[in-house]
């Protein structure tokens, strides 16, 4: 295999929720990777989420960045350019895409956000150089910057009814017919190489470059950042997964992984295809509240009326030990 059976999940600040340690777990449990790893910047405060990850075996391990920058840099011939700009950034989001564009430079392996939970094998993505994922989004970065009020009409038509079927009972079910209408973008939330790969060395160096006032776009170190560099340039060996592998449920439409509906576990085998590896669910300001209700004993209780409860029940057979 090209890329090593490293898994890789970032974390800045002290406190994990439940929501966050299942997509840990459930790596553990059906990823099939030899090694997974939380780098975290703070020092994790105790608790039952800590223990259970300790207890799966999980390692975690304090990251300084500017000692996992500095080679990175040094081997890019970046000066100090990365170390200033991760100074300059306040937002957590925005830090976590240059910490792990760094960590898949330096070291190799799978990277995945903690707003997803695994539910199949990675290692059948491991035999290629490189891999990131598309998902299907209304505005891409060319679509923003047109000036065809055609290309406007078209996708503010789009962004509406995504919007409706978002609010509609069940209706991630209708936009599957029509999500062919949705441009396919990437997205870095789950990305793999191997050490030195060309897609981590162009996305630091494209971040190194940024002028000041790009890089703090909320998507300018991420999904903005690979997508413009698969425009400009054919990286070798690259292989984008369809939207089914990462994001089953794409953006705005993932709320109906929190939404109630009847009979969870049978919408869940419609909603899974055979290619899908990992169910990414959109970590948000509007799904904060319900990450804050979620722990063993919830996803227990809503497991048949809840599609994010019914899939962590169907990912974690263990789950009644977490209780």
């Amino acid at each position: 295999m090209s890329i090593p059976k490293t898994l890789h999940f970032c974390w800045i600040g002290p406190n994990l929720a439940w929501a966050h340690g299942f997509a840990l777990l459930s790596a553990a449990a059906q990823g099939g990777m030899d090694e997974i790893i939380l780098h975290h910047t703070d020092e994790l405060a105790d608790g039952p989420v800590l223990r259970a990850l300790k207890d799966a075996g999980i390692i975690c391990r304090r990251l300084v960045p500017e000692v996992l920058m500095a080679p990175v840099q040094a081997n890019l011939g970046l000066g100090e350019a990365l170390t200033r700009l991760y100074t300059r950034l306040s937002s957590p989001v925005q830090r976590a895409d240059l910490l792990r564009a760094a960590i898949l430079y330096r070291q190799g392996g799978v990277y995945m956000d903690v707003d997803t939970i695994t539910v199949a094998p990675l290692t059948p993505l491991l035999e290629v150089p490189q891999f990131i994922g598309a998902e299907r989004i209304v505005w891409p970065h060319w679509v923003r910057a047109s000036r065809s009020p055609l290309v406007w009409a078209k996708h503010l038509g789009l962004d509406a009814l995504r919007k409706a079927l978002r609010r509609m009972p069940s209706g991630w079910r209708a936009f599957r017919a029509i999500e062919g209408w949705y441009a396919p973008a990437v997205n870095n939330a789950v990305m793999g190489g191997e050490a030195g790969a060309p897609l981590f060395a162009a996305a630091l160096r494209a971040m190194a470059a940024l002028p000041k006032a790009d890089a703090h776009g909320a998507y300018a170190l991420g999904p903005d950042l690979y997508q413009s560099l698969l425009e400009a340039a054919p990286l070798p060996g690259l292989v984008v997964h369809d939207p089914a592998c990462f994001y089953p449920l794409g953006p705005e439409i993932s709320e109906h992984w929190f939404r109630p509906c009847r009979n969870a576990p049978a919408g869940l085998s419609r909603l899974l295809s055979p290619q899908t590896r990992v169910a990414h669910w959109y970590g948000s300001v509007r799904t904060r509240p319900h990450v804050a209700v979620i722990n063993p004993e919830f996803i227990r209780a809503h497991r048949q009326t809840q599609l994010y409860s019914a899939l962590v029940a169907a990912t974690l057979p263990g789950l009644s030990a977490l209780m």
